[in-house]
């Protein structure tokens, strides 16, 4: 006879199954948390961590707090106040309401939770381990609620196995925090690491909270965006386009107070600005959407970080006639900010009280001038697309200068030899004759595979060499990137880079590489870094490669750069001198050999 084989898991191994989903690393309790007291009503919220949050959380507010009972229930799963019925569901305001965040937390970690109403006089203290209370008991305290969390996934050693460092998991607990923080302006935040205070934010308005956030430069740099319809309200700032990143990070959307991913209506802050920010930039902005709870459906996703709009190309039109209004205001606004002065319809010189009028002034003219006429003067090295072209004299023959390499990529190519005539087409592609037709390179590509090999070896040996700025240059991140930067510092500096750390978020940038001569360093840094989060890995020849490829892409000479004949030839020797000429960091062919035959077969069709 067969037995039946459906059986009902125990609460204990489904809110595990649960924590899986919702609980993915220690920043994801944070989230919860801080929400949490959200809902409470809190006006202060603090938030302590240990160790990246692997040994504590702490999270502490002056809100409402809980009764005896609700203290012991709120560990129960899918337990809320929130949500009673169904419809509900479409009338959502507050930050949580699904019940489950809790009791994941508690499946997988040591939860103490201390709280207390203002009608009564003690708290209640409840200790609950694995989805087990242990000990629930009174005790004095302030208004309020504590939540302490204790060795998270203490029970589930092979998800704490993957949890990354601590410096990777505290950025991700730092932007949590800052994605509650920003559109809760008037309640006051502290986040504590390790017994040092990272941010202290005071109650305010939103621009006060952004500079709090993201530093005192940015008070100079918002633009407010405020747009009021029937269905959609739009609120916030946005970054003037002259501050745009070459990095990620800044893009904060939020609906209904609520932290929000969302590709498309991203789109539309990106064409609102387009033709004012370079390709390989990115807007910043933080901006609040308001819509009725019943024209959104937030509960698709157990992070609620996606969100469905029942009208989103109504959204996402007027979020870009928002944002391109404030950018039309902020372009005409030295027009209009000053009153004009009476003295200016007046006679200059008398308005600046000179006893005599101005006299036009008399600029000698040389008939003979011709600015057609070629000056024969010789042309010093110039700098174009991070590559120094040097004037030298070209090498010998080509097999003195490689040897008797065996590993070059055809016999074809080793007949480029020093001392035959180049020709650039384009200005983006050199050609030669080779012995069997002719030799078309990709001088971008080709100049990207000698930078790149020539990093790796210079990151390898600690060989790069660093030419000191002038006038040191001051870079300034968010607390993520500053964190990110400091990891890559030491393989920064193997390449040539000199950084110091002025203060948490802010780096002086007093070298850089002597390839890099006459770029904008904060712009190759900011690249670096965005280049960095997008491949991020733990391994560090990845890590490497991936600074080598991002170096060697924005240092190498650009398409439409004009060449000398002497910089093709240099450029060229270079390339074959190459373990692998063939192909390009990113994987494209740099050259092709256009045979004799194929050129016969085009010009006899």
């Amino acid at each position: 006879m067969m037995l039946d084989i459906i059986k009902l898991l125990p609460d204990s191994v489904a809110n595990q199954i649960a924590a899986g989903e919702v609980i993915q690393r220690p920043a994801s309790a944070v989230k919860e948390l801080m929400e949490n007291a959200l809902d409470a009503g809190a006006t202060q919220i603090d938030l302590v961590v240990k160790d990246a949050g692997k040994s504590m959380i702490m999270v502490v507010d002056n809100g409402c707090g809980m009764s005896e009972t609700d203290a012991r229930l709120c560990f129960e799963r899918h337990a809320t106040s929130k949500i009673s019925k169904a419809e509900d569901l479409f009338a959502i305001r507050t930050m949580g309401f699904r019940g489950e965040a809790l009791a994941s937390i508690a499946a997988i970690a040591q939860v103490e939770l201390k709280t207390r109403r203002r009608e009564d006089e003690v708290g209640v203290k409840v200790v609950n381990e694995g989805s087990v209370v242990k000990e629930q008991t009174l005790v004095p305290m302030q208004p309020g609620t504590s939540f302490t969390v204790k060795n998270l996934f203490f029970n589930v050693p092979a998800r704490r196995n993957f949890l990354k460092s601590a410096q990777a998991e505290m950025r991700h607990i730092v932007e949590e925090f800052t994605r509650v923080t920003l559109m809760n302006p008037e309640i006051g935040f502290t986040l504590t690491s390790d017994g040092k205070e990272v941010y202290h934010l005071y109650p305010g308005n939103l621009k006060q909270r952004i500079v709090g956030l993201f530093g005192s430069a940015y008070e100079e740099r918002l633009l407010p965006v405020r747009q009021e319809t029937d269905r959609v309200s739009i609120e916030g700032y946005i970054v003037k386009a002259e501050y745009a990143k070459k990095t990620r990070g800044e893009q904060y959307f939020f609906v209904n107070k609520r932290f929000i991913k969302h590709a498309y209506l991203h789109h539309a802050i990106e064409n609102a600005f387009m033709e004012m920010v370079p390709q390989d930039s990115f807007p910043g902005y933080f901006l609040n959407i308001e819509v009725d709870p019943a024209d959104i459906d937030i509960n698709i996703h157990p992070t609620k970080t996606e969100v469905n709009f029942l009208d989103v190309k109504l959204v996402y039109a007027i979020l870009h006639a928002a944002v391109r209004k404030a950018i039309g205001q902020h372009n005409l606004s030295p027009m209009i900010d000053f009153a004009e002065s009476a003295e200016l319809n007046n006679d200059f010189s008398t308005a600046m009280g000179m006893s005599q009028p101005l006299a036009i002034p008399n600029i000698p003219l040389d008939p003979n001038f011709n600015p057609f006429r070629k000056e024969q003067t010789p042309r010093e090295p110039h700098y174009e697309g991070g590559y120094q072209h040097q004037r030298q004299e070209p090498s010998g023959d080509w097999r003195l200068l490689y040897g008797e390499r065996t590993d070059l990529p055809t016999e074809d190519a080793k007949e480029a030899k020093p001392n035959c005539q180049y020709l650039q087409v384009n200005q983006s592609y050199i050609v030669t004759t080779v012995k069997s037709g002719l030799l078309v390179i990709d001088q971008h590509l080709a100049h990207a595979r000698v930078l790149f090999e020539k990093f790796q070896k210079e990151m390898e040996n600690h060989s790069g060499t660093s030419q000191q700025e002038l006038f040191p240059q001051a870079l300034t991140l968010n607390a993520n990137d500053a964190s990110l930067l400091k990891e890559m510092m030491p393989e920064l500096e193997n390449l040539g880079f000199d950084l110091e750390q002025a203060n948490p978020t802010t780096f002086m940038i007093n070298g850089t590489p002597s390839d890099a001569a006459g770029s904008d360093a904060v712009a190759l840094l900011e690249k670096i870094l965005d280049n960095y989060k997008l491949n991020r890995t733990d391994l560090q020849i990845d890590r490497k490669l991936n600074l080598a490829k991002t170096m060697a892409s924005q240092l190498s000479i650009m398409p439409l750069t004009k060449l000398t004949e002497m910089e093709m030839q240099k450029l060229v020797d270079q390339l074959f001198a190459c373990n692998v000429a063939e192909v390009a960091p990113n994987g494209k062919k740099i050259y092709i050999i256009v045979s004799i035959d194929d050129l016969a077969a085009k010009l006899n069709q």
